[in-house]
């Protein structure tokens, strides 16, 4: 069975640090790409990072720029989102998915999905 299952979030104050981890049991995330996405009430669901299958190559929304740093593990088969600096406007469920596109303006090159992890960021 496919699966990916995100942890790492919780609540935390404006200024605070949260690291995230997207690992996969059933398959090889080294094998695809990687991104992460996330959803606030009432919002659509947005982009936020993406890393290649070799981890040489980012991209991250204009919003998390210089805050947030993906990576990958491909020894522990997971993927990891370190969110510096975090802002209330931050807050959202996020979720990790795997896909075949460098890409983080759509989520239908995306595959596989998890059930996501509560962000919340108290200002």
């Amino acid at each position: 069975q496919l699966q990916l299952v995100e942890s790492g979030g919780g609540l935390v104050q404006a200024g605070g640090s949260l690291r995230l981890s997207c690992a996969a049991s059933g398959f090889n995330l080294g094998s695809y790409i990687i991104g992460w996405f996330r959803q606030a009430p009432g919002k659509e669901r947005e982009g936020v990072s993406c890393i290649s299958v070799s981890g040489s190559r980012t991209n991250y929304a204009d919003s998390v720029k210089g805050r947030f740093t993906i990576s990958r593990d491909t020894a522990k088969n997971t993927v990891y989102l370190q969110m510096n600096s975090l802002k209330p406007e931050d807050t959202a469920v996020y979720y990790c998915a795997a896909g075949t596109i460098m890409t983080i303006q759509s989520t239908r090159w995306y595959e596989h999905w998890g059930q996501g992890t509560q962000v919340t960021v108290s200002s």
